[in-house]
């Protein structure tokens, strides 16, 4: 990367008191914002990106660390989202290699005809790929499974299945991005936040900040404010209409980290099948073993959400049935998790059954709101973002 992305934070400062107007203004500097911002700079617009906190400090660096298609969204019946995000991991494995990896799984079989399920649902996966596919699915005998995934539980095992999808680091990835965004003309600067919108003639005339380290106070006019915030989106909107009625809900995913002993090797592991009817990973990460998600509906946001008690025993148990050695919470050895801000602006449904695509609303002419959606379609929101924008 080139030693232009590298600015001082008095000179970001300086071209945001610049009495000019952005063509560009985006709220946020997780995935969504950052992959904006890119897109916007890229095309010649005058950015301007501002993140509250650390860039990538909420969910963004909260996630499973897979880029994937949603073998759970495939389940759903959602064929388009899977077909999206198996398109956006292929472009993700050539245009980052450095940061995106493939990652073999093997998903484990305990039940009659269960090993001739998975294969033919990660099969149809497999389909939706096409060309742009990691890996063929296989199937495994029992020994094969057993060699391929030491340290699965061997009592009842009867054989698994072989897939293919991706690893990464989303930390990482997100200052790759807004490096690049910087590297081509944006401004993305951290500790400045929102605290108001000034309407005139029915549009966001102003996007007023302060910056959190000195108390200065700065004011931002753009022909377009892209609201990237996540879980904190409804939060921003009603800065413009205090009675904005809610886009987003909730759900927390919490994961564990164990010692990698539990499932030697490098390659995940994929759990079929969650008492919540879900599924659960075993990724091997940095010579240890994360497990999880859950999906907890949560009431508002937190900068720095906990996994529960409740979640951390959910995950251990539903390990317990896979794993040659069980886990107990003494062998934790940390714990994190994120908040997921789903499209659900009349939910009344679990938080799983909620669909994992985006959506962008438009309010107030200028306002653009892109909430849902994962990492793997970062891209591919930005791209959608910026067209309905225009």
């Amino acid at each position: 990367m080139s030693s232009a992305a590298v600015i001082e934070r008095k000179h970001l400062l300086a071209q945001l008191r610049e009495p000019i107007v952005w063509d560009v203004v985006v709220i946020g500097g997780g995935a969504t914002g950052l992959g904006i911002a890119l897109d916007a700079a890229a095309r010649g617009f005058r950015t301007a990106l501002i993140e509250a906190r650390d860039f990538a400090s909420g969910t963004s660096s909260r996630s499973t660390k897979l880029i994937h298609g949603g073998v759970r969204y495939l389940a759903q019946g959602n064929v388009k989202l899977v077909r999206e995000a198996l398109s956006e991991r292929a472009l993700l494995l050539s245009n980052a290699p450095g940061l995106v990896r493939p990652l073999k799984f093997v998903v484990p079989c305990y039940r009659p005809l269960e090993r001739e399920f998975m294969r033919v649902g990660l099969g149809i996966y497999d389909a939706l790929a096409g060309k742009r596919g990691v890996g063929d699915t296989h199937w495994l005998s029992r020994s094969e499974t057993i060699a391929q995934s030491p340290g699965v539980k061997t009592d009842g095992l009867m054989g698994g299945v072989a897939y293919w999808d991706a690893q990464f680091d989303d930390a990482r990835l997100a200052i790759a991005l807004m490096r690049t965004a910087v590297r081509i003309g944006a401004v993305a600067i951290n500790y400045v936040e929102v605290d108001r919108l000034e309407l005139t003639g029915g549009r966001v005339s102003a996007t007023v900040a302060r910056d959190t380290q000195t108390g200065e106070r700065l004011e931002l006019h753009a022909k377009v404010v892209f609201n990237a915030t996540g879980v904190w989106a409804d939060d921003l909107r009603r800065l413009a209409d205090s009675a904005a009625a809610a886009l987003t809900t909730t759900s927390r995913g919490s994961h564990i980290v164990l010692p990698g002993s539990f499932l030697p090797g490098t390659t995940g592991m994929m759990i079929p099948r969650t008492v919540d009817g879900r599924v659960l990973f075993a990724i091997p990460w940095h010579s240890r073993l994360m497990l999880g998600t859950t999906d907890i509906a949560v009431n508002g946001a937190s900068w720095e959400p906990d996994a529960s008690e409740v979640e951390i025993e959910f995950i251990l148990d539903t390990a317990r049935s896979y794993l040659q050695s069980p886990p107990c919470t003494g062998d934790v050895l940390a714990t994190f998790a994120g908040l997921r801000p789903l499209f659900s602006p009349r939910a009344a449904q679990a938080t799983k059954a909620i669909s994992r695509e985006h959506a962008i609303v438009i309010e107030h002419q200028n306002l653009v709101t892109v909430v849902g959606g994962k990492w793997t379609t970062y891209r591919k929101m930005a791209l959608d973002a910026l067209a309905q924008a225009a």
